[in-house]
């Protein structure tokens, strides 16, 4: 492992993907994203993605050259096309579209389709909590799950995240996979040479494994049991059928190099409290609930873990791979 600085991460990051066709602000959101991962401790989605998006952009299922846009607005809906580009840009417009409309009729739900890998859900989340918003951010991607009772994978792992804003503390953040745990973590552990413990995935016969390769060729275990493939469900159809955006199992996936281009579905819903029982209200019933959490000793908040890390990694930078770090490298031509 080498230890690196956040900014000297995201200069290889953002040229590495520029080399390959993304635009200057295509890749500079892009490297934001994937480094903010890194330093919250979510390598999964990190820069360990930036190979999979260079090959995506060099051999045209992602569009570099790509620019969002508005397709579709009604009162509190709107409607993104990230136009077959990288998830990052479409995201953030959906974001401002989001804070925006919430603000004018108290509740927003913008989706995004014809995207691409959208990274750690919770990074999206953090300005719609800087701005007092509540906030849910959920996506799709490429079949890894089998329906309930099914073996076939039809669903992502689907993540779902959200963000309780506070008085004056950080928000709360929640961030979590509708498989057992994110898939990119075989993805990690794969390339490592390590094995993955029982309970994560399934080969392609359907039988347990501890070899991610062999996960990967298979089907992850949704968290709960069929309780976590219904929650897939439930995020397959909100961010594909409103958007038209493709089901998992039409879209190639992320883990080999050749096939279509994604075109997935996100969603991003804000809540202003202050168009329900009122800001005050809104603040005293999470601090009292918080309060009651942190009574018991073991309950840990959700998203301090991640700011713990984040602060140290501003501080002293974050370990990759030093194989990693040597890709990067090469790809940023430096």
């Amino acid at each position: 492992m080498t230890m690196i600085a956040l900014d000297a991460l995201q200069d290889l990051a953002t040229r590495a993907l520029a080399r390959s066709g993304a635009n200057a602000a295509v890749a500079a959101a892009t490297a934001r994203a994937l480094v903010y991962a890194d330093a919250h401790g979510l390598a999964s989605h990190g820069v360990s993605r930036v190979p999979q998006y260079v090959t995506h952009l060099t051999n045209g299922r992602a569009d570099g050259a790509a620019l969002p846009r508005v397709m579709h607005a009604k009162g509190g809906a709107a409607l993104v096309d990230a136009q077959c580009g990288l998830a990052f840009p479409a995201c953030a417009l959906a974001i401002e579209e989001a804070i925006g409309r919430a603000r004018e009729f108290g509740v927003a739900c913008v989706g995004v389709t014809n995207s691409h890998h959208f990274g750690a859900a919770a990074y999206h989340l953090e300005a719609v909590g800087a701005a007092g918003l509540v906030g849910l951010a959920m996506g799709n991607s490429p079949s890894a799950m089998a329906a309930a009772g099914g073996r076939r994978p039809l669903f992502g792992t689907n993540p779902i995240a959200a963000v309780f804003p506070r008085r004056e503390a950080p928000p709360l953040s929640i961030d979590l996979s509708l498989s057992e745990v994110a898939r990119g973590k075989l993805m990690v552990a794969a390339k490592e040479g390590r094995a993955i413990p029982l309970g994560w995935a399934l080969d392609s016969e359907g039988q347990p494994t501890t070899d991610p390769s062999a996960g990967l060729a298979g089907s992850m275990l949704p968290a709960g049991g069929a309780k976590g493939a219904m929650l897939a469900l439930i995020v397959e159809l909100l961010v594909t059928a409103l958007t038209g955006a493709a089901l998992g199992f039409e879209a190639t996936s992320f883990f080999v190099d050749e096939g279509n281009r994604p075109r997935l579905g996100q969603a991003f819903l804000a809540l202003d409290p202050d168009a329900y029982a009122g800001r005050t209200t809104f603040l005293d019933r999470v601090e009292f609930l918080v309060t009651q959490m942190e009574k018991e000793p073991g309950v840990r908040l959700p998203g301090a873990r991640r700011r713990t890390l984040a602060a140290a990694a501003a501080a002293g930078g974050v370990e990759i791979p030093a194989a990693l770090l040597a890709q990067l490298t090469r790809l940023a031509g430096a």
